[in-house]
């Protein structure tokens, strides 16, 4: 499969010195879309037969355990037990919308929180089968991988998901595999601060970029130790845009057992509160901007 067929041809353009005008609802400035990543019960595990216990972005030892390590394992739980429900309350207090990447497996073992997702109204993307890399897997075990994963969100939440969001690493297949599958848009791409269409063959794919920059996972490993260290990020980024840019979008992602923890979560509240309150801002669901890209900015027009 060449770069061309895949979708994956390097382009170090992209739009340039003139961006194209967004016409975000409102007049708002910046699109800000929060992502929580549902990864808990989906990681590797020995109980589900995995020759070693998934340590990564938890709170663990930096020394590896050979076997099971029983300290990530529930620090994985405490994201599913704990630290989903205080994100829950965090967003559906304020009546604000959120996108879920979310692990199929993951969601099977949590009817309720799977409930309270739907309940809530906010989107599901495809964030695999379990929580593995793509890059990985051979093309017909990633194609039935991301078809197993469809149908178990789907019966999870009522209905498909309509993008996709791999585990860091996409496979050269994989945008194609999600074209055949029927998803209209993915979130393999850290390149841009805007939607843009990509030519896959003859077909168009609409890609909604996403970003480890503005992410949780500096808890973890860059730097960011508490609430606020996070609430001045988030803020800052935002307010960046604002100033200094034309009109962008921006994710932020989000993992049940990283903020979900009351120290950090406290600053992810005022985060909320001060961008809700921002008539610049336009606090979305990732679904939303999917659609509004397709509106005013086709792939013919691209």
């Amino acid at each position: 499969m060449t770069d061309a067929e895949a979708g994956r041809t390097r382009d170090f353009l992209g739009y340039g010195r003139q961006p194209p005008d967004p016409r975000w609802p409102n007049g708002a400035h910046v699109a800000v879309n929060f992502v929580i990543n549902y990864e808990e019960g989906g990681e590797y595990a020995v109980p589900d037969g995995d020759p070693v216990s998934e340590a990564a972005l938890t709170e663990g030892a930096t020394a590896a355990v050979g076997g099971r390590d029983l300290g990530a394992e529930s620090m994985f739980m405490y994201g599913s037990r704990a630290g989903f429900w205080r994100l829950h309350r965090m967003f559906t207090r304020r009546n604000l919308p959120c996108t879920v990447f979310a692990i199929a497996r993951a969601l099977e073992r949590n009817g309720e929180a799977s409930a309270a997702i739907r309940e809530a109204g906010w989107d599901v993307a495809g964030h695999g089968l379990r929580w593995e890399m793509h890059a990985n897997l051979a093309p017909e075990t990633e194609r039935e991988h991301i078809r197993l994963a469809t149908e178990i969100i789907t019966k999870c939440i009522g209905t498909r998901p309509e993008g996709w969001y791999s585990r860091y690493a996409p496979s050269l297949s994989t945008r194609v595999i999600l074209l055949d599958a029927g998803y209209s848009y993915d979130s393999d791409a850290y390149d841009d601060e805007l939607p843009y269409w990509v030519k896959v063959g003859s077909r168009d794919q609409l890609v909604i970029p996403y970003s480890l920059v503005h992410n949780d996972v500096r808890f973890s490993r860059q730097g960011i130790t508490t609430g606020s260290d996070y609430f001045d990020y988030i803020r800052d980024a935002v307010q960046c845009v604002i100033d200094e840019d034309p009109p962008r979008m921006l994710s932020f992602g989000l993992h049940n057992r990283i903020i979900g923890h009351p120290g950090r979560a406290f600053g992810l509240a005022k985060a909320l509160d001060w961008l809700a309150s921002n008539p610049k801002v336009w606090l979305t669901r990732r679904v939303d901007i999917a659609a509004h890209w397709r509106r005013w900015h086709s792939s013919r027009a691209a």
